[in-house]
């Protein structure tokens, strides 16, 4: 009996032996592949390699926009659950309890792995890795920082939690930043851990560095004048843009109200502290643009800056509008009108123009048209066209009315005044390309120079005088519109301007929008500004000082 008990186990252990042989010849012959894709996918997985983004950097190399190392806490909840482990140093980290910890990760468990928190600095990482939790991982990662903080957040922009940009130049040079992040192949064990790094798939290609026109001195001068300016002025917001009249770079550019961009919940800033003010909000220029009606009356060859203009009795009706001067300033010459913003005397020239002709200088000069900085947002303004041009219309276009533009628009032109009537594209890159055309004669420009000059000797812009330095410029006052059509309780100041006159560098606008002062005009509240920032930047860049007088 013992014999045949053997003989018995012997052959149930040959069938079985033959039967798994004969299945596994069966697996390998017909379902190979099938199961090779099966246990790959449980031993072997992919991962993304994040690369670093490009730094964005000022003119000199000082940055911006850098990405520094940092790690992204990720949960799988299945297995913390299945672990019963002690959370409560990492409930302590989170800011929240352990039992809501416990409460978010029950309420998850056969899901797939979150993110708990993103941009944890390395040390901590460390730490909570070091605690052995079963199912907490830290995915390499970085963050990013503005060392400027919202000194330079308008231009420079943010990105979002995924590192994208989506707001300035981190949005406009994204793909350009962003580089190509790899992947790589790793070989995981049963328990679902890393255990070994197989190969590379994707090359990691870490994103290009930007290098910027902005110089963050000027950046930074500008900035703190304009702040204590809104501030003191009590007004809605400002702006300051500073241009390099040879290359048509933007040296600097900042806006009131401003932001942090280090500050990482975006979603409850306020939408009007993003916004880029100086390239993005389009306002009536008012009188600044009075020498752009003047460059179009000394094209036509029959004027002059002597040419005098009678604005007797300081008021002139045109329908059922009266344009008023402060007083009865009688006979004045053409740069006598610029210097003390005769309204009388530019609705009496702007009267005698062809309007088609004034508006085709306005449209040489890029009012209403890109500016093709290619930042995001950046608006056009508005340049009216008629085909038939009423009085009405006619004189307050000479003045700054019906008509829009961005306080860079209104730089850009003045910029083209400063070269001499080359209008030079502008940009916001180091070394950008530039394009140039001629809009008006080198005559004319010099005569228009010698007439801004006179608004800061002797004339609204006083309050522009740079010690050492002969300044050229036009204020700007208009008014707002209310509910009621314009209102004279709210205001625009401006002042845009040039320096040295009789070899300008640089090129400044100051917009102080509707401060709450007793006097409202540009004279008295851009100009002390404009005065404050082209000082600061002559010394900085060391432009050597001039001789006054005449241009």
């Amino acid at each position: 009996m013992s014999f045949l008990r053997v003989y018995i186990v012997v052959l149930a252990v040959f069938i079985s032996a033959l039967v798994i042989i004969m299945r596994l010849i069966f697996l390998n012959l017909e379902q190979k592949e099938f199961l090779q894709r099966e246990g790959e996918k449980r031993a072997i997985g992919t991962s993304v390699i994040n690369v670093n983004r490009g730094m964005i950097q000022d003119r000199s190399g000082k940055p911006l926009a850098v990405s520094t190392p940092a790690f992204a806490l990720r949960l799988d909840p299945s297995r913390i659950i299945e672990s019963d482990q002690d959370l409560s140093f990492l409930a302590e980290y989170l800011g929240v309890t352990t039992k809501m910890l416990r409460a978010k990760v029950g309420e998850n468990t056969k899901g797939r792995s979150y993110y708990l928190r993103r941009d944890v600095p390395p040390s901590d990482a460390r730490r909570l890795l070091d605690l052995g939790l079963k199912g907490l991982q830290a995915d390499r990662t970085f963050k990013r920082f503005y060392p400027a903080g919202e000194v330079a957040a308008h231009v420079v922009g943010i990105v979002n939690t995924d590192d994208k940009g989506i707001e300035g130049l981190e949005l406009a040079y994204d793909k350009l930043l962003t580089g190509t992040p790899g992947q790589k192949k790793f070989l995981r064990n049963a328990h679902r851990e890393v255990v070994k790094d197989e190969q590379q798939l994707v090359l990691a290609e870490p994103g290009q560095n930007l290098t910027v026109s902005l110089d963050l001195r000027l950046q930074y001068l500008a900035y703190k004048e304009l702040k204590s300016a809104v501030s003191s002025f009590e007004a809605q917001s400002g702006s300051v843009i500073i241009l390099d009249v040879e290359s048509g770079e933007i040296l600097a550019m900042v806006n009131q109200p401003s932001y942090n961009p280090n500050y990482r919940n975006h979603r409850v800033l306020d939408p009007k502290a993003l916004r880029n003010r100086a390239l993005t909000d389009v306002y009536e220029p008012g009188s600044t643009v009075k020498p752009l009606t003047v460059v179009a009356a000394l094209e036509t060859g029959k004027y002059s800056a002597e040419s005098n203009i009678d604005t007797s009795p300081g008021s002139l009706k045109i329908g059922s509008l009266i344009v008023r001067d402060p007083s009865n300033r009688g006979l004045l010459s053409m740069d006598q009108v610029i210097a003390h913003s005769s309204q009388v005397g530019i609705s009496k020239l702007a009267l005698n123009l062809d309007a088609h002709e004034v508006r085709a200088l306005f449209d040489r000069m890029g009012i209403g048209k890109t500016l093709s900085i290619g930042f995001p947002g950046e608006e056009t303004g508005s340049l009216p066209y008629f085909r038939r041009w009423k009085d009405i219309d006619r004189v307050t276009f000479a003045y700054g009315y019906g008509l829009t533009l961005t306080p860079t628009h209104l730089a850009s032109a003045y910029m083209t005044i400063a070269n001499d009537g080359v209008k030079r594209d502008l940009t916001l890159l180091r070394g950008g390309r530039s394009e140039s055309t001629r809009v008006f004669s080198r005559p004319v420009a010099a005569q228009l120079k010698k007439m801004l000059s006179l608004v800061v000797i002797d004339g609204t812009g006083q309050k522009a005088e740079v010690d050492g330095y002969q300044v050229a410029g036009k204020t700007g006052t208009a008014r707002k519109v209310g509910a009621d059509g314009y209102t004279d309780k709210n205001h625009l100041a401006f002042f845009a301007g040039l320096a040295p006159a009789n070899q300008p560098k640089l090129v400044a606008v100051v917009l102080i929008n509707d401060p709450q002062t007793a006097r409202s005009g540009g004279g008295a509240i851009a100009a002390p500004v404009f005065s404050r920032v082209m000082a600061g930047a002559l010394r900085i860049l060391n432009i050597p000082p001039a001789r006054k007088g005449p241009v």
